[in-house]
């Protein structure tokens, strides 16, 4: 039998700690979250829609045109008005970022985080890419990866010379 979670007695969790739920909560409480039309939007009148997902999501599920690519783990650096390593487009406190992962979990805890910055316009996209495309919104890709098969064979791109 396959021990998994669900078989296991949680441990008991520390004093003040709090579980992924309820930090979820606290971060969604703070921001004035944009559904996929909303977040259009804002994109057309000038917020930074950034996109946080790792390459491999964007390549397997698409993009929006026109949004910043900000990977997750480098995000709060990026846009730290007062960091050295941030982006041209973090001037200052009051741009209005548009935080955008693949079902909207992680760009809320994202957005969260740069509030705490103080980017006080800081927030993100009710069910992230995903709903974005059923809601038909502008959306390239999927792009592969790599190819799964050249684009002709050598005996097929031989025989079209002939």
């Amino acid at each position: 039998m396959q021990v998994t979670a669900e078989h296991c007695p949680a441990p008991m969790p520390p004093p003040g700690s709090r579980g992924i739920d309820e930090i979820l909560a606290a971060a969604r409480g703070r921001l004035d979250r944009l559904d996929p039309e909303r977040a259009h939007l804002a994109g057309r009148a000038g917020a930074l829609l950034v996109d946080i997902r790792p390459a491999a999501q964007r390549a397997a599920h698409g993009v929006v045109p026109g949004s910043l690519v900000v990977e997750r783990n480098v995000l709060e650096w990026r846009f730290d008005p007062r960091c050295p390593a941030r982006l041209p487009q973090a001037v200052d406190y009051d741009v209005p970022v548009v935080v955008l992962c693949q079902e909207g979990y992680t760009s809320s805890l994202a957005a969260a985080a740069l509030q705490d910055l103080g980017l006080h316009r800081a927030t993100d996209v009710v069910g992230g890419f995903a709903a974005w495309r059923i809601a038909g919104l502008p959306a390239l890709g999927p792009t592969p990866l790599h190819r799964p098969f050249p684009l002709a064979s050598p005996v097929t791109a031989g025989r079209a010379r002939r």
